[in-house]
């Protein structure tokens, strides 16, 4: 029975497919942030228009930090599939509280530096303002910081196997692709 892998590889025109494998683990990241991203929009959403509608900067964060669970989960299990440690699991979210904090920089430069909130733009600018700095520009900067730190400080043990070409945990059958 083929993987979900091999599966949505198939429906992909072939000429993509060495690119795609070649660079699986950025794309399964890339997938598994796309989910992410999604979910926090959601999040952020509904605790704006309700509990914490005065509140755009902590919304996005607990927005945030929520998805950032998911995103350990998807991340350790698909992802980069690391053999497990415990100083993983810390490592995943120093660097991703450092990953919120980055995420939150735009959102806090628009609101408070750049004055783009109300009465000085209307509500609609305002909110435009806040999805483009803290939803894609805060998410594009968190996202490339996450990647980098992840390979760099969290699953290194899988770096170190890929370099040594065993891109596969112990006792698991390698993913075909």
């Amino acid at each position: 029975m083929p993987s979900p892998t091999q599966r949505a590889l198939a429906a992909v025109p072939e000429r993509y497919r060495p690119f795609l494998v070649k660079h699986r683990k950025l794309v399964k990241f890339l997938v598994v942030g796309g989910t992410c991203f999604v979910l926090t929009m959601l999040i952020n959403f509904a605790l704006k228009m309700s509990v914490l509608e005065s509140k755009p900067v902590m919304a996005l964060t607990i927005a945030t930090v929520i998805t950032t669970v998911v995103s350990y989960v998807l991340n350790r299990q698909w992802s980069f599939r690391a053999a497990g440690r415990k100083r993983e699991a810390a490592g995943f979210f120093v660097v991703s509280a450092l990953a919120v904090g980055v995420n939150d920089l735009p959102l806090v430069a628009s609101r408070y530096v750049f004055d783009f909130r109300e009465p000085d733009v209307s509500h609609f600018s305002q909110e435009v303002a806040d999805f483009f700095s803290g939803m894609i520009i805060g998410t594009l900067l968190a996202m490339a910081f996450r990647f980098w730190a992840m390979n760099r400080f969290v699953f290194t043990q899988l770096s170190d196997r890929v370099t040594q070409g065993q891109d596969q945990e112990p006792g698991r059958e390698p993913e075909r692709v």
